[in-house]
């Protein structure tokens, strides 16, 4: 009550917090006040990609901490470096920008679309980036104007100019808002999590990159919470067989210290010059060490691993008593239920599983390495939460 009390005090008041205190974990299991164990399936909101407290993780942290610490980026570090030469290698992109979120991340490829189209024609004539509603891009003023849902576009504005929203899945809509618009780019996560963990479907994706090619846009793919193996491939977009211009990411890259990255392909990377962008801690070493743990470690068996237990979870709950539908890919799931989503998460909470909700679905991001044992009995809690 005491720490309740303390936060409620001295803490803005801008998140709805369970009533539960962790005090510790390791991998898929943590631990509140009293001892009591849960099983986590919310994972930070798919931050903490190997789980609680990683031995590997743990080591690459310290060591860089007590090498160096932070240089800003007026120096050259290896970390840094090294973990740009491995996304680069990893993905086909050419460079990477780096800052500590995934909103920042964002920020950069909107400033980079804008850029390159202000360095192609001469002028702001083709500044409008093409979102999808029911897209979630991030809380910053630019972010949340790129983000196609009403109910984030009240109390602080007046929002950013040049944002232009199609229908997700709807090839129609994204023809007809790039024929009427001059734009630069569209931007698209390829499950949109925030807006209930819907994937768009494999036509849309290629009608977008047909418009694309038709109007000269980049396309961005925002894989902040998609990205770095949730979806059974290191990036979402590796599951619909192509290659954006820009990818932006954050939540899963440094498994649970604060790392944004924006990686530009060809047509961009020499797009942003000197001065025209910056972060005092993007980069940070030890960051840049911890993401580096993670990236070498999401390999082909891992992945495999990944879909074979996402596909375990989708058939053990399709069918299952109260369950309407799931939707997502991966370890990005969203399971729409007959009973309020905050009902069956306070339930689950009682009985030891921690998992989340977004929108009206129960959401499940599990560690990428929950072990087969430990995600059975989550499952099975689950589904008894939900009958």
């Amino acid at each position: 009550m005491e720490l309740k009390n303390k936060d409620s005090k001295y803490i803005a008041n801008t998140y709805a917090r369970f009533p539960l205190e962790i005090v510790k974990g390791e991998g898929s299991l943590c631990y509140d006040e009293n001892g009591k164990e849960y099983i986590d399936l919310s994972t930070g909101i798919a931050v903490n990609t190997f789980g609680f407290c990683d031995k590997v993780w743990q080591e690459a942290i310290t060591e860089q901490i007590g090498t160096l610490q932070h240089t800003s980026n007026l120096f050259y570090t290896n970390p840094c470096a090294e973990l740009a030469e491995m996304l680069c290698e990893r993905t086909g992109m050419k460079k990477v920008f780096f800052s500590n979120s995934g909103a920042e991340a964002n920020e950069c490829a909107i400033k980079t679309a804008r850029k390159y189209a202000f360095d192609k024609y001469g002028d702001y004539s083709h500044n409008t980036v093409i979102t999808l509603k029911n897209s979630f891009h991030g809380r910053t003023l630019a972010t949340l104007a790129a983000t196609g849902q009403d109910v984030f576009h009240t109390t602080f504005g007046p929002f950013p100019e040049g944002f232009v929203y199609a229908e997700a899945n709807n090839s129609e809509s994204i023809k007809e808002v790039a024929a009427n618009n001059s734009c630069c780019a569209i931007m698209f996560e390829i499950v949109q999590g925030e807006g209930g963990v819907c994937p768009l479907t494999k036509e849309f994706v290629e009608t977008i990159i047909e418009t694309a090619e038709k109007y000269n846009l980049l396309l961005i793919c925002d894989e902040v919470q998609t990205g770095n193996g949730r979806t059974g491939e290191l990036y979402s977009y590796m599951n619909y067989g192509f290659t954006p211009d820009i990818v932006s990411t954050a939540k899963g890259l440094a498994g649970g210290l604060p790392l944004g990255a924006t990686l530009l392909g060809e047509k961009v990377e020499d797009t942003l010059t000197p001065s025209s962008h910056g972060s005092t801690f993007g980069g940070n070493p030890v960051c840049c060490a911890a993401a580096k743990s993670i990236v070498s470690r999401i390999d082909d068996e891992l992945l495999k691993e990944v879909k074979a237990k996402s596909e375990y979870i989708i058939n053990e709950l399709s069918d299952a008593e109260g369950v309407k539908s799931v939707s997502g890919l991966g370890f990005m799931l969203g399971i729409e239920t007959e009973k309020e989503a905050k009902e069956i998460i306070a339930a689950c909470r009682e009985k030891g599983l921690l998992v989340i909700s977004a929108k009206t679905k129960v959401r499940l991001l599990p560690a990428l390495n929950i072990g087969w044992d430990t995600l059975k009995k989550a499952v099975e809690i689950l589904k008894e939460c939900i009958k």
